[in-house]
Parts: C-alpha cells; structure tokens; sequence
C-alpha cells in the first residue's frame, strides 16, 4: 500500500512510500493485542502496596475481656482486624505484576494494532525534520501544519533526536518516541501516529 509523503506544513510534497503489507495490512488478532497491551500495563505496576496485617500491629496482647458471659462474641486480641486500630484482613502486600510473552506473539500484536490504524487512515508518513535547538513552539506549529493540536498523536523517528524530542516533551497531547521503542499500548493510545520516512525501515525490520 502506497501512502504520500507530508511535509512538516502538512502539503503534500509529491513523493510515495510503500508500506509493507506484511505489517500494515494483516487480519487484527484481538487476543493477542489484548494479551500485550495487558502485559504492558502491568509491568508498569511498581507493587510497593502494603497494609500491616495483625501480626504487624503494635499494641498489647492481653486478652481484652472473658471468653464466655458477656453476650457478645468473644475476642482475644485488640489487633483483631475487627477492631479499630488492628490489622488489615488479607491486605497488600508487596508483589511483581509483571509477566513475559512470546517475542512472536508481540510482534503479532504490532502488527495488528499498526494494521487497525492503517484501515482506519491514522497513519501520516511525514519527510525527516530537526530542530537547531529544543523549542516547543516550532514542535506546535509542526502539529498546527499537519491539523493534530487537539488530537493526540504519536511520532516516531528512525533515531533519537533530542532537540525533537525535548520539543515535544512538554505537550500534553503529543508523545515522540524511537521505532525500537514501538508499542502496541502507544499505537493504540495515539488519534494519529506520524512516521518519519527514516522510521520505515526499522519499523518493518522489529
């Protein structure tokens, strides 16, 4: 599929890459999309959550009244989780979410989410550009140019650039990221993902 070439001003500059149909026009797989995406939020999980259980509780362990004749249900320590001031009931406690996947199952994935925004024309291929020095507001008038200030895009470059990505870093709506660093959760995240045509070739290598 071939789809033309923008430049920064969002005017077509004449020119048409190929996008490889082997990544960009394959039948979506649901699970596995579901299976990534999932992995990637749990691995973002820090989980530091903890709550004290009753053992954990200081306080006295003396019996707090007689087990029998008091009409109510009989209690043995004032840690119970019952209490106010006791322990938590089966809290948190600190664990690690994350969990691996099949390198070829993950790379299903990115295809079927980058094929999902190719069907859904989502995808801009736009020439290579640079900025002399971070300035976020010619990163501004690069979105204003290609009509993507009130969406939320996703550009990927071929190699990190840091005057374009320090640029954008502080949009709340634009994100700039490597090829390598490609994701499913991202590409599905973005309104609209823009491909630096030096991008292309990496992006069919992943």
């Amino acid at each position: 599929m071939k789809v033309s070439v923008l430049d920064i001003n969002g005017k077509d500059t004449g020119r048409k890459v190929e996008l490889s149909e082997s990544v960009f026009a394959v039948e979506q797989n649901d699970h596995a999309v579901y299976l990534d995406v999932k992995q990637h939020l749990a691995n973002k999980r820090q989980g530091t959550h903890k709550a004290k259980e009753r053992a954990e509780i200081s306080g006295s362990t003396r019996k707090i009244k007689k087990q029998k004749g008091t009409g109510t249900a009989r209690a043995g320590s004032i840690k119970s989780g019952v209490f106010r001031g006791g322990g938590r009931m089966f809290g948190p406690r600190p664990r690690n979410y994350h969990f691996k996947l099949n390198k070829s199952l993950k790379k299903l994935a990115r295809k079927s989410a980058l094929s999902t925004q190719a069907k859904d024309q989502n995808i801009l291929v736009v020439e290579d550009f640079n900025f002399e020095a971070p300035n976020t507001k010619k990163f501004i008038s690069v979105l204003q140019g290609l009509g993507l200030e009130n969406k939320k895009s996703l550009f990927v470059l071929g190699e990190l650039n840091n005057n374009v990505y320090l640029s954008s870093r502080n949009l709340k709506r634009a994100k700039t990221i490597t090829n390598s660093g490609l994701s499913t959760y991202e590409i599905l995240n973005a309104n609209k993902i823009i491909l630096l045509e030096s991008s292309l070739e990496g992006i069919n290598q992943i």
